[in-house]
């Protein structure tokens, strides 16, 4: 069953519509950089995921199907009935799921920094004990230092801080759910099903998900494109905001790229 999402819609009401959807360990202000470049030409949705933020926490394990779900209620509680879909990490993959299998809610696809199978499960089981033994503090440099580059964590010690702020604070069945759900995912039989126009934006230095993953999921989209950012690490729309909006731009813009 759906949950309720914290969400924010900014934009001109009559724009088209574009739907942000974060990482784990992140909220909705992780688009902050983004937000007001892309109010400019679309009507922007970001939300905290399920067990995220300002939003339900139901207890958990969750499924990739429960959390596309989710998004999709939330289109129709704002009146929304196409979007195009914009999602880094489980993001990303939330995102593919809802284009995979409800094609018609889809304009656009961006997947970010993303992948169709993030395994071994084990990994993401280690994971989840490590957080029900001593907390996501017990994680969170580990975390942190896979989602930016090492350099680009020394130079801005203040945004470094807050990230973390943003994952420490996130609910730990929230969390833990999340996490059962990228280990239990297996996107790559469903992703030959999507048919919007997709563009794959990897990261030259993400450890998380490597540019592999998104050349796997490129190459299983039928037509989509794949273009890389260097440097930057798993959270490269955070690390790289203006290049990574001017890519987003630019492929929802392209006129060769619609239907």
């Amino acid at each position: 069953m759906p949950c309720q999402l914290n969400h924010r819609l900014d934009g001109p009401p009559d724009a088209p519509v574009l739907v942000l959807s974060g990482s784990l360990g992140t909220v909705l202000s992780m688009w902050d950089p983004h937000a007001a470049t892309l109010g400019e030409r679309f009507r922007v949705l970001r939300y905290d995921l399920r067990g995220h933020g300002g939003s339900a926490v139901p207890p958990g394990p969750y499924a990739m199907s429960e959390l596309g779900e989710d998004l999709l209620a939330l289109m129709d509680e704002v009146g929304i009935e196409r979007a195009a879909l914009c999602g880094l990490s489980i993001g990303g993959m939330i995102s593919m799921w809802v284009a995979a299998h409800h094609p018609d809610r889809v304009q656009r696809l961006v997947a970010c920094c993303t992948s169709a199978k993030l395994g071994p499960p084990e990994v993401w089981h280690e994971r989840v004990a490590a957080v029900r033994a001593g907390g996501i503090e017990s994680i969170a440099d580990a975390v942190l230092e896979r989602w930016f580059t090492p350099a680009f964590a020394e130079a801005h010690p203040e945004l470094i801080a807050r990230m973390r702020a943003q994952l420490v604070a996130t609910p730990p069945e929230g969390y833990i759910g999340c996490c059962e759900a990228i280990a239990a995912m297996d996107l790559t039989g469903d992703l030959p099903q999507i048919t919007a126009p997709t563009l794959v934006l990897a990261a030259e230095q993400d450890l998380a998900t490597p540019p592999e993953h998104g050349r796997q999921i490129a190459e299983l989209i039928p037509g989509a494109r794949f273009q890389t950012v260097s440097p930057g690490a798993h959270i490269a729309t955070v690390e790289r905001p203006d290049v990574t909006t001017a890519m987003i731009l630019r492929f929802l813009s392209d006129e060769e790229a619609r239907e």
